[in-house]
């Protein structure tokens, strides 16, 4: 009988821990995906969605269940949280692109490591490097959608890590 409940006990433990993982995988691609609308806004030139998209990324940033991660992962979450929200808030009410783009290249640097950190992004996610701005950002599709520069190098740069999925 002692077997029969340690067995329902680890059965119940393992579902509530794999169920708690799909929540936070969840939430991290609804994060994801915000900073993506904000990308790919300025890759654009919409000043208008970027800001939008630089809302959502702080709306995600609020409600993600960080306690559901390991301790070493909530303290990287919480150094690159502080790092994107103290640099996407001005993207949202900003109304000038080139001062956006300024921002975004400190978001994309610490999304870059928010996303290797804690490893549950459920696609792959591609890190897109700039030559011109010596800059990184993190794209959906292989193909180079530059954030930096826009309609006027909307191709402009290259591949250089693949994060593969969780």
């Amino acid at each position: 009988m002692k077997r029969v409940f340690l067995m329902i006990a680890v059965c119940s433990v393992t579902i509530f821990a794999a169920q708690a993982q799909t929540a936070t995988q969840t939430a991290f691609g609804k994060t994801l995906q915000a900073y993506f609308e904000a990308k790919n806004a300025l890759a654009t030139d919409n000043v208008a969605k970027a800001g939008v998209g630089a809302k959502s990324l702080l709306a995600n940033l609020a409600a993600f269940p960080v306690k559901t991660l390991p301790d070493a992962q909530q303290a990287e979450w919480k150094k690159q949280s502080d790092e994107l929200k103290k640099y996407a808030a001005p993207m949202v009410a900003e109304k000038d692109l080139k001062a956006q783009r300024k921002s975004f290249e400190n978001v994309s640097s610490a999304m870059i490591k928010l996303v290797k950190a804690v490893n549950l992004n459920s696609n792959e996610v591609y890190v897109q490097y700039c030559p011109m701005v010596k800059r990184s950002w993190l794209n959906e599709v292989e193909a180079v959608q530059n954030p930096f520069y826009g309609s006027k190098m909307y191709d402009c740069g290259e591949v250089t890590e693949t994060i593969a999925k969780k």
